[in-house]
């Protein structure tokens, strides 16, 4: 276990906040479901088995995180409800914005956390890479249809992505974002990983361009964490690999609560409140690689990304830059 993890400081409270996490019945997304309700936030789980979220959400209800003693978790704990989200289909997660719009007089906080890692290769329903389109595609899509509620829900409203430090295996491939001419499953959780980071590059300069307050936006690497994200592995490297990942680097991974911490971090912390468009590791501002800063290549991915879900005129928050 990764003996110099680091964990969130801030004691903030969420009372009276709404906060959505994508893929939150297990693995880190449930730990910082856990984290955020005992600080009394309303937690939504947006997650594609509704059995599993909510089942995942008696657990975050029934039990404490580890140190519940902290000032934070001393008030009285929010609510959690769950709502049915699907990101390998685009039809879903409108549905899904849809829901949550009529439903949920404010959205405070998104976490766009779900994810697959190093899958072998398939297309979703809407013929997109799996990865792609489950990594980015679908938050970007969700993002943008939840944005205006967000905005109606200002100030102090948070936009995270979970990223990956796998990012710097990424290579945004313009001819073929789709995988079709090529497939390596590392390669491809890279790029998808890479698109995280210019997402929330392009979306902190979009806000700013538009004069948008009180929305800041963050990426992140969690670590290499313990979680049913690397059950891929066997299938897209070797059989026997996720045993021999676990042992050579077991005294590195973290548990899913250890994991979570950052993206608590970037949720709470009063500080990072005051920090938009950075990418973070250890609950701290790190610097990514320097393809996750081009300005242009993250242009050039929201304009892909737009056309590949059928943004349509309504569904854009942005004018058109011209």
């Amino acid at each position: 276990m990764w003996p110099f993890s680091r964990s969130c400081q801030s004691k903030a409270r969420l009372a009276g906040k709404t906060v959505v996490i994508t893929g939150a019945n297990t693995g880190i997304g449930k730990e910082t479901a856990r984290d955020l309700y005992r600080r009394g936030a309303r937690v939504i789980l947006a997650c594609r088995d509704i059995a599993k979220a909510n089942a995942a959400a008696e657990e975050v209800k029934s039990a404490l995180p580890s140190k519940p003693n902290r000032e934070q978790f001393k008030g009285e704990p929010g609510e959690v409800a769950v709502c049915k989200l699907n990101l390998s289909n685009l039809a879903s997660v409108r549905e899904c914005a849809n829901k949550l719009i009529d439903s949920e007089p404010n959205i405070h906080i998104l976490i766009n956390n779900a994810g697959v890692m190093m899958c072998p290769y398939g297309k979703t329903d809407d013929g997109y890479e799996m990865q792609f389109q489950t990594n980015h595609l679908g938050h970007f899509l969700l993002t943008l249809l939840l944005l205006p509620k967000i905005k109606n829900s200002a100030p102090g409203c948070r936009i995270i992505n979970v990223s990956s430090t796998a990012h710097i295996l990424g290579q945004m491939h313009w001819e073929d974002l789709n995988s079709e001419k090529s497939y390596n499953s590392v390669k491809a959780y890279g790029q998808s990983k890479l698109a995280n980071v210019l997402f929330t590059k392009e979306l902190s300069r979009r806000l700013k361009e538009a004069n948008i307050e009180g929305i800041n936006v963050y990426s992140l690497h969690p670590g290499v964490v313990s979680t049913e994200l690397g059950r891929h592995l066997d299938s897209s490297l070797f059989r026997g690999a996720r045993t021999i990942f676990s042992v050579i680097i077991g005294t590195f991974i973290k548990n899913p609560e250890q994991g979570a911490q950052t993206s608590i971090h970037c949720a709470v912390d009063e500080k990072a409140g005051k920090e938009t468009g950075l990418y973070y590791k250890e609950c701290a501002v790190t610097t990514p690689a320097s393809k996750a800063r081009n300005e242009k290549d993250a242009i050039k991915l929201w304009e892909e990304s737009a056309k590949l879900v059928n943004l349509t005129a309504q569904e854009n928050p942005f004018p058109e830059r011209h």
